[in-house]
């Protein structure tokens, strides 16, 4: 899906598009960090 964003944003330089490949680059990196997260959770429950 970025690949695709990219190649929209660089053949028509919208502004719009370019926001969304950086949301989805930025949702990107956060997944990881939410699934060790979960993991953790899973291993040492809070309560």
């Amino acid at each position: 899906m970025i690949d695709f964003t990219w190649k929209v944003f660089s053949q028509t330089g919208s502004i719009d598009t370019y926001l969304l490949l950086k949301e989805l680059e930025k949702d990107g990196q956060e997944e990881p960090y939410n699934y060790e997260e979960k993991l953790a959770e899973v291993d040492f429950p809070l309560s």
